[in-house]
């Protein structure tokens, strides 16, 4: 039966008898072992009812049978649903409410918070741990190896929840083809072949390590060093047994920071690639300069998968992301009219083609809003094409930030802020930061008479917000500044503390 998802990315490991991931501890797993894992993992899903279309949501630490979620999930035929490691019971509840999870995989150690939240969403709730055991691990022990059911390329995939500037969270849709066509494009792009050994340090609950870097491999037949995060010694342990690695710019910024990040230690290297943040022109030339390499920097979204490249072969220029992939169209339009611009002019980033995504799970009026008629999606970022065609990222229409890799919004955390002791009104804005590309700054206005507490205020944040939301820093302003209409101009706040972080 056909589904071509799992026909392209994982049927292939069902004979393979070579190492398709090592682990830290040095050991490997064949690809025909991770397979079998895949095929439990459906055979589970099945047993526990899922069926076809239905969700599943997944909070668990990054480990092989973690990954082997995703690959039983497209057997399956269940949506894939992956959760931010860091996101409190709280915001877990809200995804589970608006996908309609039938059921969570968590940590053990998260289980016992979780359990109201799952009970009140009515989601079954089940362990899996990075070390392999929990109660969904003996779940496929127990369970046979599943077929994989027939699946068109339209069929929904993966649910990737991305905040909106509202602070509720919108799931985008997307489908086997969504998925399938954007690790085609970068397999022939980025010249991946069976040959490549990925150092993979990046999280898989998102686009980013799940789609960009897992897929594109699986599909090249290729293997990767399964790193559970960022650890610049284990990086550099690893280096020497990699042919590339994919990373978010604080990667290449701590690298750089550590003497043993030699040219001998990645001469045998075939690529660098960077996303999900904009890389500092900085960095650029400093990492060539050390290394003798130039980092490869791309563009893509939660929406979109990749959109733009810099080439393989040819320069790859510092401060751009590149050129639109094969298969994908991009213009730049007035962000009033909507109208195309001449070229070199700023306006909205809007782009067309199979990776872009399906719609936003139950809202078809926002859905409207950004994904016009003509399949054309409005990204929401400000940008340029300059006379060469390489795209420019100038801003952000939205008040995204992004902290390394990270997508922040401020509203969710001014709603939050708004209500601290002492607090009038609040303003979070992202100013450079040197390791995380941008970091979170959160000013305050106090209300008369009153003194807020920044670092009692801070505390209670890390209690309803993940960790990675949290402001580094508050500061206090008697105002905030504001245009004559009185909406806030956050572009004056960042120019006032763009210096924040760099002393």
């Amino acid at each position: 039966m056909p589904n071509p998802l799992y026909d392209a990315l994982f049927a292939p490991l069902a004979t393979r008898e070579t190492p398709f991931l090592t682990l830290p501890d040095t050991s490997t797993i064949a690809g025909a072992d991770f397979h079998a894992m895949c095929a439990r993992v459906a055979g589970a899903l099945q047993v526990l009812g899922l069926e076809p279309g239905d969700r599943m949501a997944v909070q668990v630490e990054k480990s092989a049978s973690a990954l082997a979620l995703y690959g039983g999930a497209v057997m399956a035929g269940v949506v894939f649903l992956p959760l931010n490691t860091a996101y409190t019971p709280d915001e877990v509840a809200y995804f589970l409410g608006d996908a309609g999870a039938k059921l969570l995989l968590a940590d053990g150690a998260k289980a016992e918070a979780l359990a109201p939240v799952t009970e009140r969403c009515g989601t079954e709730l089940m362990t899996l741990n990075a070390d392999g055991s929990g109660s969904f691990a003996q779940a496929t022990e127990a369970a046979p190896e599943a077929e994989a059911v027939d699946r068109a390329p339209g069929d929904l995939a993966a649910l990737l929840y991305t905040s909106g500037t509202t602070g509720r969270s919108k799931g985008a849709m997307l489908s086997q083809r969504n998925l399938l066509s954007n690790a085609e494009v970068l397999v022939r792009e980025w010249r991946f072949t069976e040959a490549d050994v990925l150092l993979h340090a990046l999280p898989i609950f998102h686009t980013h390590g799940l789609f960009v870097a897992t897929n594109t491999l699986l599909l090249a037949g290729g293997s990767m060093i399964l790193l559970p995060k960022l650890d610049v010694p284990a990086l550099i342990r690893w280096l020497p047994k990699a042919t590339s690695l994919m990373g978010v710019p604080t990667f290449y910024t701590r690298l750089l920071d550590d003497t043993r990040f030699t040219r001998d230690l990645v001469g045998h290297i075939r690529l660098f690639i960077s996303g999900s943040a904009p890389l500092l022109a900085e960095t650029h030339t400093a990492f060539e300069e050390r290394t003798g390499h130039r980092i490869l920097e791309r563009y893509g979204m939660t929406e979109t998968n990749m959109n733009t490249s810099n080439p393989y072969e040819g320069e790859r220029r510092a401060g751009t992301v590149g050129f639109p992939l094969p298969g994908v169209t991009l213009k730049i339009t007035d962000p009033d009219s909507g109208a195309p611009l001449p070229q070199g002019e700023i306006g909205l980033i809007e782009v067309k083609g199979e990776n872009v995504f399906q719609g936003y799970w139950q809202m078809p009026e926002k859905t409207a809003q950004e994904l016009r008629e003509d399949g054309f999606f409005i990204t929401g970022d400000l940008g340029r094409v300059d006379e060469d065609g390489y795209v420019t990222i100038v801003g952000r229409q939205k008040d995204l930030i992004i902290a390394g890799g990270y997508n922040i919004y401020p509203k969710e955390i001014e709603l939050e802020l708004d209500e601290a002791p002492g607090v009038l009104e609040s303003a979070v804005i992202g100013v450079p930061h040197p390791d995380l590309g941008e970091g979170v700054l959160g000013v305050l206005v106090p209300t008369p008479g009153a003194t807020p507490d920044p670092e009692a205020i801070l505390a209670d944040l890390t209690k309803r917000l993940a960790r990675f939301k949290v402001p580094r820093a508050l500061v206090v302003l008697p105002e905030l500044p504001r245009n004559t209409m009185g909406k806030v101009q956050k572009n004056l706040l960042r120019d006032q503390f763009k210096d924040w972080f760099k002393g």
